[in-house]
């Protein structure tokens, strides 16, 4: 006979309620359960079978009370408790399963497998352990069905779970989450009842009956239902407790999410490359920063080796530090920062300041590299050693380069006993050129000078530009013989023609050599008597090299208490004029006076033209001093116009220097306009370095002759290029050279030359001196080759204005001064 039954509506609402719990608090367990390991994964293991096996057990016999029979119902103990162990089981199982495979497929598949395994056991073996007067009869077709509901819902609610886990930044995360446990709920409800509703129940008889009344195995209901309640308190104790974890583990995970989101925002907008890579040296992190400076992009490089961003030269050597860090744990560079060279994807090599630190972790060893791109750097750091050592015209070092240089070199050379070097050198002639062709060639010039030198020197050698035209060379391990060598194979070198565009230069150099260690022991030193040196080369006719000798410093010394004097003798009045009269040859009269400069030093007395008039040159006080003497040999001449003398005419020494500067004929109209002298008896003497540059003389001289001033070329004949001067320039007078009159009687080449001077002179109606005359033989030679005057000893050697007053006095009373020579 099959029996009636009804449900308890309350106790099914709990029954499920509780059902719907415990997936919610097994669901959460999980999710820790896959962050987890260690001790700690399998406490969550364990929370989250009992959680869910408990939950299930108990809303299984919450729903059997809330059945109820028309007969006494009690159950079996080892069955009841069996169920509870399925459950539990197979709730771990699928747990342990699903926690390992994350989020794929089949491992959710599985492990929904288990779980509904889970259910359906402890389901029909609760049922089982009824023990009543009745049979329990199913319907295949529900019973299958119940199985498949728990199945299907137990699979999707693990996939619901999962999927909403992985979505966690989403909005409402805890509502899709209790969804997840609804469906789980629905999963285990669902299969009950179903399985319930598969069950019928017919009665078997009173002996049957008595027979299980009286089991002692059997539980009644006042007993299960305390076994629940048991249940029950340990369902929400482990509720209680992993909703309390849960909350900690959550903020813990809130905090480290945070945190790791705040440190991947720091790494990807720093503005220094930072790469991660394991113990391979495969690359595993890249940030925005290493893009930019790399040029490769994440999905480019990750997975790649480090040695794509490392340029070959240096592969070998970080393969070998890689793997020996690996191996011991020591490395050098690990915690500091060093300067290195990186590759970047275009191949182009560029510098980079490396902090490389390292992180183990499960045994596994992670290099983090802190990258900043310091090519920019460098290059203004270059640019800075460059305006610093290095000369901005010739990119030779300069002087601060060359003192540290021959320094640690005169140190060297004392550890090892050697000699060393040093060669000033210093370019003849290089100012007329700069001031004739002006600076540009000039520069092309020292830049052409610098290169062929530089065929000289060695790794170990150093040329640099001392300033100007002064070059300074550093030989280390040389001795007196190959620095003579060297010096003579620079200035041959030096000799050969320079081109630049339609010019063709020639120059010549003087180099002075100090040698370490008899020359001095430091480098200032060295390069002052290299120096020394190199001014006796210049004295001795330039184009040469001098060694330097202890009584150069003397002569030196001598030269700088000269110039000191020089100076303050401007300014003391310490100069004057002497003036050596010009004689007609046929006459004998005295038609001019030339003005020659003398020092009449206090402690030294009379000072040679010869000894200063080069250093006034060479120290620009010749523009001074010249200008003295043309204002001074003007008023002079004036003056004796003023006495009543008949007008002598003055001629006047012009410096190079001193001609090729801007304001000289607006200095010269001055001074005839201030001592009120006739222009036609001044006379500028000028020397062949002056009229070397027509392009800049020419017009000079012709605003001198447009004033009526005379103008005369002084020692002509000594100079390899006179003879183009006089269809060039606006001369009045030739002035032969001393050393063709004074062996005029003697060499027929010397008598040849004159009389040819003169010759071309008279053909070109200019008037003729001849200078050193001292015998009355050269004086007869002269009048028989027609020169028109001379001045020499033979009439008056230079003489203060008051004996050319004298003179001039006599010239007035007499027809003649001079000797007159009969032809």
């Amino acid at each position: 006979m099959e029996l009636t039954s009804y449900y308890n509506i309350t106790l099914v609402f709990i029954s499920i309620l509780i059902a719907v719990i415990a997936s919610y608090a097994s669901l959460n367990i999980v999710s820790r359960l896959r962050r987890s390991s260690g001790m700690v994964r399998y406490i969550w293991l364990t929370a989250g079978a009992f959680s869910l096996g408990f939950g299930i057990w108990s809303m299984h016999f919450i729903a059997m009370l809330a059945h109820h029979l028309s007969i006494p119902v009690m159950y079996d103990t080892f069955l009841v408790v069996l169920s509870i162990v399925l459950a539990v089981v197979a709730c771990a199982i699928a747990f342990a399963i699903v926690s390992v495979g994350l989020n794929r497929g089949l491992f959710i598949f599985i492990g929904a497998a288990f779980i509904s395994a889970g259910i359906a056991l402890m389901h029909y073996v609760g049922m089982a352990a009824m023990v009543m007067d009745a049979a329990i009869i199913y319907d295949p077709l529900l019973f299958v069905l119940s199985i498949i509901i728990a199945f299907v819902a137990s699979l999707a609610a693990l996939y619901l779970f999962f999927y909403f886990e992985k979505n966690a930044n989403q909005k409402y995360t805890h509502l899709k989450k209790i969804a997840s446990s609804l469906v789980m709920g629905a999963a285990i409800s669902g299969m009950h009842f179903t399985g319930m509703a598969a069950a019928t129940y017919e009665s078997m008889g009173i002996e049957h009956n008595h027979a299980h009344a009286h089991s002692s195995a059997a539980i009644n209901t006042t007993v299960m239902g305390f076994t629940i309640g048991i249940g029950m308190f340990l369902l929400l104790t482990i509720i209680l407790v992993s909703t309390f974890l849960d909350r900690r583990f959550q903020q813990k995970t809130d905090q480290l999410q945070f945190l790791d989101n705040m440190y991947q925002s720091i790494i990807m907008t720093a503005n220094d490359a930072i790469v991660l890579a394991d113990s391979e040296g495969t690359i595993i992190a890249w940030n925005n920063a290493a893009e930019a400076i790399f040029y490769y992009k994440e999905n480019e490089i990750l997975g790649q080796s480090l040695d794509v961003i490392i340029p070959v030269s240096y592969r070998k050597a970080h393969s070998k530090g890689l793997k020996d860090y690996v191996a011991t744990g020591k490395e050098q560079i690990i915690g500091k920062s060093v300067e290195l060279e990186a590759l970047r994807k275009n191949g182009e090599v560029f510098a980079i300041e490396l902090t490389l630190s390292t992180l183990t972790n499960d045994e596994n060893t992670y290099f983090s590299g802190i990258i900043r791109d310091i090519s920019e750097r460098k290059k203004n750091e270059k640019k800075i050693t460059e305006l610093v050592y290095r000369d901005p015209l010739t990119n030779l070092p300069n002087r601060r380069f060359l003192n540290n240089y021959l320094s640690l070199s005169i140190e060297q050379a004392a550890i090892n006993h050697q000699s060393l070097a040093v060669l000033f050198i210093d370019l003849d002639r290089f100012k007329y050129i700069n001031d004739t062709l002006g600076h540009s060639v000039g520069d092309q010039l020292l830049v052409e000078v610098s290169k062929r030198m530089s065929k000289y020197i060695e790794k170990k050698d150093m040329l640099a530009r001392q300033g100007g035209d002064e070059y300074i060379l550093i030989f280390p391990q040389m001795n007196h013989q190959h620095a003579a060598k060297i010096s003579q194979q620079i200035l041959d070198e030096l000799l050969m023609p320079f081109h630049f565009e339609d010019n063709e230069l020639f120059i010549s150099a003087s180099i002075g050599i100090s040698m370490y260690p008899e020359d001095g022991s430091e480098a200032d030193l060295l390069v002052k008597n290299a120096d020394t040196a190199m001014y006796r080369a210049k004295e001795n006719g330039k184009n040469n090299f001098q060694f330097f000798t202890a009584d150069m410093n003397e002569l030196m010394a001598k030269k700088m208490r000269l110039e000191i004097g020089l100076r303050k003798a401007v300014i003391n009045n310490e100069l004057e004029l002497y003036y050596q009269p010009q004689i007609q040859v046929n006459t004998g009269h005295i038609m001019g006076v030339e003005a020659l400069i003398r020092w009449n030093h206090p402690k030294m007395g009379i000072v040679s033209p010869a000894e200063f008039i080069p250093l006034a040159e060479e120290t620009g006080l010749i523009i001074q001093i010249g200008t003295w003497v043309i204002e001074t040999a003007c008023r002079q001449a004036k003056e004796w116009e003023k006495q009543g003398y008949a007008p002598v005419r003055m001629s006047i020494n012009i410096s190079a220097r001193q001609f090729q500067q801007t304001s000289f004929v607006d200095t010269v109209m001055e001074i005839i306009e201030n001592t009120k002298i006739d222009p036609q008896y001044l006379e500028l003497e000028l020397t062949e370095t002056i009229v070397q540059d027509p392009v800049y003389a020419i017009p000079v001289l012709n605003q001198l002759k447009e004033m009526g001033i005379k103008l005369s070329l002084d020692d002509f004949g000594t100079g390899y290029s006179s003879l183009s001067y006089l269809k060039s320039f606006p001369l009045d007078t030739l002035k032969i050279d001393r050393s063709f009159i004074s062996t005029v009687n003697e060499s027929g080449k010397d008598a040849a030359i004159v009389k040819t001077i003169i010759n071309m002179a008279n053909s070109l109606d200019l008037n003729v001196i001849a200078e050193g005359v001292e015998t009355n033989e050269q004086l007869l030679s002269l009048k028989q080759d027609g020169c028109d005057e001379y001045q020499g000893y033979l009439f008056s050697k230079p003489v203060k204005a008051i004996a050319v007053q004298e003179l001039l006095q006599k010239c007035m009373q007499e027809k003649s001064l001079g000797p007159i020579v009969e032809v």
